[in-house]
């Protein structure tokens, strides 16, 4: 009686069943839309959730009874679209044959099921999508280690048909072959970076990220990832490193270049910063020599070493520093087990030096990195060497009389001042010149002819000079000559072969009757006696007007200096006249 109450079926409903729930208990009991049909299809019994979506959308009967009517046999399960408040269900009916010809429809929302699934349909389908476009490569490896799947594209080269069943482990570069890898890995990795092998050899860099795969039982069965090819971008990366590497070794020895008032000193660290920044054993810098620096069709380059810092380099022969002060570009070469590179320095397209750079034993052959860096360098140097005959100009032009190249009266006594200082110098002597009849030469034949005396008597004085020997014009016809390390036999052999050379400057006289000549004041300088470069300078003075006096064209040797009064001129013994 309590089930006959509670789905509102009447006793004699009951009793006809024989007290057994019968179709219209069911329908009433069902948790879904639920219909009983007799033979002729019509609804005999439903429920409330049924009698809702008849009337919300009566569409959907019809097709059920097209479908019941073409069975046969047991229909089985068919799915209709229904149109309700919350919009379109989806409900899979199961029907029921009846003994009486009629149907127990059955219904159950399959919208949520189905909606999952089509998820789910999607979310694999776009997973798969992605993967196929992506520059990623899936993977996933078995129990055994080999790779059981690849993304269709396959990777590095090799199809994906290519890499199924193989062991990832023959993809590493052979230093690397016993390094842990993500392929066979035992915890989740993120971003790690490795190099394998591309199908032509080629070391590629994959970044990869992957999931280890466990059973059941806690087993490892296999793992599960993508790796991203960024070959490129490391390659790019590291190039880019390689140039602000370059350039901020090649900056450093700019500023080195730059930072030194004395272009000289500044080639000599340039070849120490040089040798360090291109990891070699030595660095020789070259200088053309003055007046032999060649353009782009000029002579032969001649060379002198003014910078070295390093290892010894065996001897350099004149055909290598040819080859690279004569060749645009880079220039190699070995001697014995010295690795050699070279490139020649230009300004202004003139070549004006060679830079030279070596490594020994067993180093690095230059790659491109040292070869670009090596030819930065030498356009710098380039530059430096025209600084520092740039400055040796200003140099001359500021120490030397412009006319005769000789000393001027400045830079003379202050050299002067130099070496009558040391006090190991030994006997020195000074000669003072001065020229007889030059005025005579003006006034007959013009400056210009004066001008060329002058130089000839520069040429004169510092023609035989040796290192150490001051030749030097103090101003008008008056010269002067430091011998250092000279005594009075040697400074008298000197002056003798001055007389001696003005007889090749007689075409320069300005007559037979007043020719041009020398008088020549000679001075002994003993170190430690106390004599200033002043007094000095006046007792070689004084000599040389007492060879005036004598009648020109002499020598006069001054008295030895004294220290509490000097020796009076009439002491100064006057030299014959050259004949």
């Amino acid at each position: 009686m309590d089930l006959l109450l509670t789905t509102g079926t009447s006793a004699t409903a009951s009793a006809s069943t024989g007290g057994q729930t019968g179709p219209v208990t069911l329908v009433a009991l069902y948790p879904g839309p639920a219909l009983r049909l007799d033979s002729a299809l019509a609804v005999a019994e439903s429920n409330a959730e049924a009698e809702d979506m008849m009337d919300s959308d009566p569409r959907w009967l019809p097709e059920l009874r097209n479908w019941l009517s073409a069975s046969s046999v047991a229909p089985g399960l068919r799915s209709v679209p229904v149109e309700s408040l919350r919009g379109i269900m989806i409900v899979e009916w199961a029907g029921v044959p009846l003994p009486d010809g009629g149907f127990l429809l059955l219904g159950r929302d399959d919208t949520l099921e189905r909606q999952l699934r089509h998820t789910l349909t999607e979310s694999r389908r776009r997973y798969k999508d992605l993967v196929e476009v992506s520059s990623d490569f899936a993977w996933e490896t078995g129990p055994d280690g080999t790779f059981v799947f690849v993304s269709h594209k396959g990777a590095l080269g090799y199809p994906a048909d290519a890499l199924i069943g193989r062991d990832p482990r023959s993809l590493a570069l052979e230093e690397a072959e016993d390094l842990p890898m993500p392929f066979d890995c035992r915890r989740a990795i993120d971003q790690t970076e490795l190099w394998l092998k591309s199908a032509d050899g080629t070391p590629a860099c994959v970044v990869a990220s992957a999931l280890p795969l466990f059973g059941t039982q806690g087993d490892w069965i296999g793992a599960r990832g993508v790796c991203r090819d960024v070959t490129e971008q490391v390659l790019r990366s590291n190039e880019l490193a390689r140039i602000r590497n370059r350039e901020r070794l090649l900056g450093h020895i700019v500023h080195t270049l730059r930072d030194r008032l004395d272009a000289a000193e500044a080639l000599a660290v340039a070849a120490t910063e040089t040798a360090r920044a291109l990891s070699a054993d030595g660095c020789r810098i070259y200088r053309a020599e003055e007046g032999a620096a060649g353009g782009n069709g000029g002579g032969r380059v001649v060379l002198s070493l003014v910078a070295e810092f390093g290892a010894k380099l065996p001897e350099v022969g004149t055909a290598l520093l040819d080859r690279i002060a004569n060749n645009e570009g880079l220039v190699t070469d070995r001697l014995g087990d010295v690795q050699l590179i070279g490139e020649r320095t230009e300004y202004r397209q003139a070549a004006n030096g060679a830079l030279l750079v070596w490594r020994t034993g067993d180093s690095e052959p230059w790659d491109e990195d040292d070869r670009h860096l090596m030819s930065g360098v030498a356009d710098h140097i380039g530059i430096a060497h025209a600084h520092l005959a740039y400055q040796e100009r200003l140099r001359r032009l500021s120490e030397r009389d412009g006319l005769t190249g000789l000393f001027n009266r400045r830079t003379f006594f202050e050299r002067l001042e130099e070496s009558i200082s040391r006090p190991d110098s030994g006997p020195s002597a000074l000669l003072y010149v001065d020229l007889d009849n030059f005025k005579a030469v003006n006034d007959l034949h013009g400056h210009q002819q004066g001008d060329a005396v002058l130089k000839a008597i520069g040429t004169l004085l510092s023609t035989g000079v040796r290192p150490g020997d001051l030749p030097g014009r103090l101003g008008g016809d008056e010269f002067v000559l430091w011998l250092g390390r000279t005594d009075e036999a040697k400074a008298r052999i000197v002056a003798e072969r001055l007389l001696n050379g003005m007889r090749d400057l007689a075409h320069l006289s300005a007559s037979p009757e007043k020719p041009l000549g020398l008088s020549i004041g000679i001075a002994v300088h003993t170190p430690g006696r106390g004599e200033s470069v002043r007094e000095l300078t006046d007792r070689s003075d004084a000599a040389m007007y007492d060879a005036k006096k004598s009648g020109k064209g002499h020598f006069a040797l001054a008295p030895a200096y004294q220290a509490a009064a000097q020796a009076s001129s009439s002491d100064v013994s006057p030299a014959e006249p050259i004949p």
